[in-house]
């Protein structure tokens, strides 16, 4: 193909591309036409987020660019109590980088909020929320659940046989699995902060007494047991559904077992920051999250979808067919502070 040639086929796609972009814009309702041009006018915002993995961090921001051309979404991935000390911090030092904050630890709302720290804002796109997840969202309006997940038992399936995988949560506490099951920390880790008030709470802290003579091997996030299954450096794991079943994707020896006294249900809010630096931009994020672009990424990433009317991803267990337990969010506050404490003084960690 000639330079003439080749010129007029990029000139055609841009045209096209621009052509697809107006079609899209003409088709947004007027909030969201107002919304999208102030937010095009802050350019770009920044999210702190422990709701995914890196990756799955990524394709949100690269699905959200796709739909709003000329906002770009920058992201700092994390675990929750890090995110958490680092937008401390930025508090103390009065500098404001994150938009938006969304964080696996339920807990961390309420004190945002009675400190008058979150933007009060009513998503146009709530209506489009499975209502099964609508009692999570705060009442007055300062911060809604983005993301839903679950926890579980996953294996090594090269080492482990289904049949001889844990079935149950106790089932980790059988001998057999000594040097050879992988957890996270409550002090990084919102997931696992949840799980270990949840344990606590359906079989007393002994059960952590019992783990400990196990000897686990502890990373921070919970997806570090993933990459501690797929090493072989452990068999066994408490750990999320999402990053596992996408590590299986890519051709490592994973599954998951749905645990026959409950597979943790994690709902993860969302919030707009008062001093954001892009209050519009991050407004913005908020109702893409609520929509369906999002909930696909999200679903091909094997988390759930948050919105009604999108599919599960192929091969993936009906959550209608899953038994789901959750602590309340009275329970997780109060909990996780002292979870952290009773974790370190039994793990030593």
């Amino acid at each position: 193909m000639n330079r003439y040639a080749n010129g007029c086929c990029v000139a055609l796609l841009g045209a096209a591309l621009s052509l697809a972009a107006a079609c899209a814009y003409a088709q947004m309702p007027a909030w969201e036409k107002e919304l999208y041009e102030a937010a095009k006018k802050e350019k770009q915002f920044t999210v702190y987020s422990a709701h995914y993995n890196t990756e799955g961090m990524a394709n949100l921001c690269a699905a959200f660019d796709k739909k709003y051309p000329g906002v770009k979404c920058n992201f700092v991935r994390t675990t929750a109590q890090v995110a958490f000390q680092r937008l401390q911090q930025d508090l103390q030092a009065n500098t404001a980088v994150a938009s938006v904050f969304s964080s696996t630890d339920v807990s961390h709302y309420p004190d945002l909020k009675k400190r008058g720290l979150l933007l009060q804002y009513r998503p146009n796109n709530l209506g489009k929320m499975v209502d099964s997840l609508k009692q999570y969202n705060d009442a007055e309006n300062f911060y809604w659940v983005t993301s839903a997940a679950l926890m579980l038992i996953t294996y090594n399936n090269a080492l482990v046989a289904e049949k001889d995988a844990p079935k149950n949560w106790p089932d980790l506490l059988d001998p057999r699995w000594k040097g050879k099951v992988s957890i996270g920390h409550p002090a990084f880790s919102g997931y696992v902060g949840t799980w270990v008030v949840l344990m606590r709470k359906l079989y007393g802290w002994q059960y952590f007494d019992k783990l400990e003579k196990n000897q686990p091997q502890i990373g921070r996030s919970v997806n570090d047991t993933v990459t501690m299954l797929n090493a072989k450096e452990r068999w066994v794991a408490a750990g999320p559904e999402g990053t596992t079943l996408q590590s299986r994707d890519k051709g490592n020896p994973l599954s998951v077992v749905y645990p026959t006294d409950g597979s943790l249900l994690m709902v993860s809010p969302s919030s707009v920051q008062k001093n954001a630096p892009a209050p519009n931009a991050g407004k913005l994020f908020i109702e893409f999250l609520l929509d369906k672009e999002a909930a696909e990424v999200q679903v091909r990433d094997h988390a759930m979808s948050v919105i009604k009317g999108i599919k599960p991803a192929p091969g993936a267990k009906p959550v209608e067919e899953i038994k789901l337990v959750r602590p309340t969010e009275e329970e997780i506050t109060k909990g996780i502070p002292e979870v952290k404490e009773q974790f370190r003084n039994t793990f030593g960690v």
